[in-house]
């Protein structure tokens, strides 16, 4: 598979995932982007151009789509809609990309028998109870809150479908939250970490008591590599780092570590449906393909990402103002 396309490869964990491929294979990549909001072409800055090409596009276009597919031996799908709070507003654009998308690519990939991995969430499996000691697995039923959620549901369930019913060579990986370098300031640890570099107290959404299940994005990347080369066709694998925080804890741990008070945020209205608790067993993960995480200490891997965010502010300025004027017409 020296040949991949990457779809979404301009937004956070896509671009993350070109890198660690650069890095650490001799694959050429082709990124299709079609440049939301979410994507950020300087998220590819300095990578050669002898092995990424960029191509401007939407998944959602067969011609585009299918020649590309053409010319790869594998794709790797992380193009999508991925904000909760936007997917609340406006749940379309998450159909448009997440389902209709999803199902242009895999039917590009049947009919050029192009090795197919898609990436999904552990949202699409709702939510744990605070107190409930168990985590989700691969067998754990579906059970989506949200528009976002539900449309990646539902592409996961393509996929499989497209696998039973027309062969397609797919595997699917469900991941927790992901932290790290080009992440959109929207997203919670990096809308904190850029709220106190301006100055902005930072904000927590009800008691922060939900708890989510943390992963550097370059532990996600090389997990989806060891999955491309290594998964068994056909199957799912769950992928996490054991990094459980709650929302309260990690907005203090940031005030820490950027030397301000532990208090100094405020708590906002909480959100709809926010879920309550995500919790991964990669077991499987780990067991059959013998993959492990290198960033095992958050506060370490937290640390990093604030530096980054520190040294690379021409990169989120753009966006912060935005999103901040977002929120703040929502009381958040």
């Amino acid at each position: 598979m020296s040949k991949l396309l990457v779809t979404g490869g301009a937004g956070f964990i896509g671009s993350n995932f070109v890198h660690h491929v650069v890095s650490h294979t001799d694959h050429h990549v082709t990124v299709l982007d079609k440049l939301t909001y979410a994507g950020n072409r300087e998220s590819l800055a300095g990578l050669p151009q002898s092995r990424v090409r960029f191509v401007q596009g939407d998944i959602a276009d067969p011609a585009v789509v299918g020649e590309l597919m053409a010319s790869v031996d594998a794709v790797v799908h992380y193009a999508a809609e991925s904000h909760n709070d936007n997917s609340l507003d406006d749940p379309r654009p998450f159909l448009d990309t997440n389902i209709i998308g999803t199902y242009t690519l895999l039917e590009a990939a049947r009919r050029h028998g192009t090795r197919f991995h898609h990436i999904s969430t552990d949202e699409v499996y709702g939510d744990l109870e605070l107190d409930d000691p168990s985590r989700f697995t691969e067998t754990t039923p579906y059970n989506p809150s949200s528009p976002y959620s539900s449309t990646k549901a539902g592409s996961d369930l393509l996929v499989r479908a497209w696998v039973r019913s027309f062969g397609v060579r797919a595997t699917i990986s469900n991941c927790s939250n992901n932290y790290g370098p080009y992440q959109h300031v929207e997203k919670f640890i990096p809308r904190q970490i850029t709220n106190v570099i301006r100055g902005i107290r930072p904000k927590l959404y009800g008691k922060g008591e939900n708890v989510r299940d943390w992963i550097h994005a370059d532990d996600h990347s090389s997990a989806v590599l060891t999955i491309l080369e290594k998964g068994t066709i056909g199957d799912t694998y769950l992928i996490g780092a054991d990094g459980e925080k709650n929302n309260k804890d990690v907005v203090e741990l940031i005030l820490g570590l950027m030397g301000e008070p532990t208090d100094a945020y405020d708590h906002v209205t909480d959100r709809a449906g926010h879920d309550l608790r995500y919790a991964i067993d990669s077991s499987k993960l780990r067991g059959e393909l013998g993959w492990q995480p290198q960033y095992r200490d958050f506060e370490e891997g937290l640390a990093a990402t604030i530096d980054w965010y520190r040294d690379n502010e021409p990169w989120w300025a753009g966006a912060k103002d935005a999103t901040e004027a977002f929120y703040t017409a929502k009381g958040q």
